[in-house]
């Protein structure tokens, strides 16, 4: 299963990197300084990268299940995603920061599916054996807690998608740093969705909490 991994590599460096040199050289000599940071989705199917044909040096890219951010909690847990947030706006002072969504998100529809089973009176997490990921993805359930999964799954799941993107942005904000920054316009907060079925791109509207179509 590695050896395709390994022929890539082969390729980047025969193909990419040999003919980048300078460039590549460059990074080293400067360091990274991007002005946009991104928190994704682990999904394999959404790399942004690829998405929007960036090069190295140009994004501080976070992944992680269901592209969610956890409330500000300065305590002495173990705090990833937050640490990587604090690195991108403290030290690398990105101008942007996007929550990227997408359709079709593996980790909101479990979130959509344990609510579901809770409101039903049924218990799946033995079943399930996981040890982390119910507890994760618990950071978006009040985005979702008023919606009618009577007919779920169907187009009730791009709302929960969407709704919980919008609920990573209000976590973003309870970061005072971070809220301090937007009150003086020197950050800007960004929810995306990317719907994978159509191939288009999807922009939160801070106003009024709708998302409108950013690609034609």
């Amino acid at each position: 299963m590695v050896k395709p991994l390994i022929s890539g590599f082969k390729h980047f460096r025969d193909n990419y990197f040999s003919k980048e040199r300078v460039f590549f050289k460059t990074l080293l000599e400067r360091g990274q300084k991007p002005k946009i940071m991104i928190i994704s989705c682990s999904d394999s199917r959404v790399d942004p990268a690829i998405l929007f044909g960036t090069k190295p040096g140009e994004w501080f890219i976070v992944r992680n299940v269901a592209n969610l951010v956890p409330p500000y909690e300065p305590d002495e847990g173990y705090h990833g995603v937050s640490a990587a947030i604090e690195f991108a706006v403290k030290d690398l002072k990105v101008d942007h920061i996007i929550v990227l969504g997408h359709a079709f998100c593996g980790g909101i529809s479990e979130l959509c599916k344990n609510w579901r089973d809770e409101k039903l009176g049924l218990n799946n997490k033995t079943a399930n054996n996981r040890e982390f990921l119910d507890s994760w993805i618990q950071i978006s359930k009040k985005s979702i807690i008023d919606l009618d999964f009577d007919n779920w799954p169907g187009p009730i799941q791009h709302i929960a998608e969407k709704n919980s993107i919008i609920n990573s942005i209000n976590n973003l904000k309870s970061f005072p740093w971070i809220s301090d920054l937007v009150s003086h316009n020197k950050i800007k907060l960004h929810g995306w969705w990317f719907d994978m079925e159509n191939s288009s791109l999807w922009d939160l509207k801070h106003k009024d909490n709708k998302f409108v179509r950013l690609v034609p």
